[in-house]
């Protein structure tokens, strides 16, 4: 079960530094937020989604060499409730996109060995709301589900970079290369360890990096909106009736998807093009 997050509610937590973290350097987290053994029963079932994924057509999507992203249902994992209720969660929820906010997307990236830089790029198009209004309407949630170390290619963040906007950008997301000496020198590389748990904005210029060592570093990933962004067009998010029926309230509240009789095997549609190929060591 969730440890840390699991105490309280979320009106107990101080959401200030949360919000200025996330609108600053596009980032925050909460270190030791779940007990090791949830999460390594989490790793258990992302194991066994992926397997199914990688052996259907169009079960996972490439995001780089030896990089795959695959979407899955909230009930492919036995703590789903356990990952969308913390007081942590919820708060940063209400404070950054709402009271109504919507869960779009639950998911995992999985880096192999062999995995290659990826080139930096943010998750999709900069919306409107934050171009005029610099205003956020989306969050990732990104929990690793092992101890992340040096040589496993850690993810790598240039804090700040919500906010850049320029028409030099590849379909929007893909800054061009001659800007990469700028993200570079901002870069900080995250070393995240079993039980902690990161929100960042999707917009925040980021990459994977090259996979070194001989272990793979599955993350899941937990996609939130604010009211009316979008983005739960691109997932495919649905759940059984039964499955339904036990959530509790304040889960349903924000997970607006289908209720089916029986659960498809997702088709991944978050394709990111430019990542397919990976970076040129």
């Amino acid at each position: 079960m969730a440890q840390g997050t699991s105490h309280g509610t979320s009106h107990e937590i101080d959401t200030a530094p949360i919000v200025d973290a996330l609108y600053t350097d596009g980032i925050t987290a909460l270190r030791g937020a779940f007990d090791v053994v949830w999460v390594d029963r989490l790793r258990e079932d992302v194991d066994a989604a992926f397997e199914d994924a990688v052996n259907r057509p169009g079960g996972a999507v490439g995001r780089g060499p030896k990089r795959w992203y695959v979407e899955i249902h909230p009930q492919q994992i036995r703590g789903f409730v356990d990952l969308v209720t913390p007081p942590w969660v919820v708060a940063t929820c209400e404070a950054v996109l709402g009271p109504d906010y919507e869960i779009v997307e639950v998911g995992f990236d999985t880096p192999f060995p062999g995995a290659m830089n990826q080139p930096w790029h943010r998750d999709f198009p900069m919306p409107e709301e934050t171009r005029q209004e610099r205003r956020l309407t989306s969050l990732a949630f990104n929990m690793t589900l092992v101890d992340t170390t040096e040589d496993m290619g850690p993810f790598e963040i240039a804090p700040g970079t919500q906010w850049d906007d320029s028409p030099e950008f590849d379909h929007g997301m893909f800054p061009p290369k001659e800007h990469y000496g700028r993200y570079e020198g901002l870069a900080v590389r995250k070393m995240p360890q079993r039980g902690d748990i990161s929100a960042r904005s999707a917009l925040t210029i980021h990459r994977g990096t090259t996979n070194h060592s001989e272990k793979y570093r599955p993350v899941l990933v937990l996609g939130v909106d604010a009211p009316g962004a979008g983005n739960a067009e691109h997932h495919d998010l649905a759940v059984t009736e039964d499955y339904w029926a036990a959530l509790p309230q304040q889960v349903r509240d924000h997970l607006h998807c289908p209720v089916v009789d029986e659960l498809t095997p997702i088709v991944q549609k978050h394709t990111i093009e430019g990542l397919v190929m990976g970076e040129a060591e």
